[in-house]
């Protein structure tokens, strides 16, 4: 059995994608900084569920959990990264400071690096793998007003593009979900089941970097 790791997991998206992926024979692993609640409310749905308490900017944390979660679960097959950014990285853009966008790029650059170094290992050793990130809107359009997030969303897209490219040959798909405005129960496009539907979507099909869960 193999194992998706849910970087950022909480109960709306996190939630919806461990239960989709969960659905389909995944183990899952759930990383955030306060992980429990969710796990055993998973587990008691009958996933294969565990928590592991990491904050994405400390890297060793991130890493530490990673590697306990594919001792414990199995190998990472999906690494899906979506965490919810700060409120300090999304002032606009003149109040913005430099130690703003310090923490942005620790959050949106520096964690995914680390996270991908650790699981791209077992990946390789799978033949097989699907790295996927969740972005707000400003992930493809920079937005004045939160300017920490839209600054360190580029860089994680252009980081995650240059994956995408990379790896394709070696049956390691990357892809990215721009998921503009918020997410909302009940709404088509942005419900939690839905853009978890999208996600696993992307994981079997295979083909393009970026899709939209809504025009911008």
């Amino acid at each position: 059995m193999t194992t998706i790791a849910i970087i950022g997991a909480g109960p709306g998206l996190g939630a919806a994608v461990a239960r989709r992926f969960g659905a389909e024979g995944f183990s899952v692993a759930l990383i955030s900084r306060s992980p429990g609640a969710l796990a055993t409310a998973l587990a008691g749905e009958g996933l294969d569920t565990r928590g592991y308490a990491a904050d994405v900017r400390d890297r060793d944390a991130l890493a530490g959990a990673l590697d306990s979660a594919g001792q414990e679960l199995g190998p990472i097959e999906v690494l899906e990264y979506s965490p919810i950014p700060h409120r300090d990285f999304l002032r606009p853009v003149l109040d913005t400071t430099a130690a703003d966008v310090a923490g942005a790029v620790e959050f949106s650059i520096f964690g995914p690096l680390t996270a991908v170094r650790q699981v791209l290992p077992g990946m390789r050793a799978l033949g097989r793998g699907t790295i996927l990130f969740a972005n707000g809107g400003s992930g493809a359009r920079p937005n004045p007003a939160v300017a920490g997030t839209s600054i360190a969303f580029a860089g994680e897209g252009a980081y995650a593009t240059m994956l995408h490219t990379v790896l394709a040959p070696e049956n390691v798909h990357v892809g990215q979900l721009i998921i503009p405005g918020a997410i909302t129960a009940g709404d088509p496009r942005t419900d939690p089941a839905v853009l978890a539907g999208t996600l696993w979507g992307m994981h079997t099909s295979r083909d393009e970097f970026r899709v939209f869960a809504r025009p911008l």
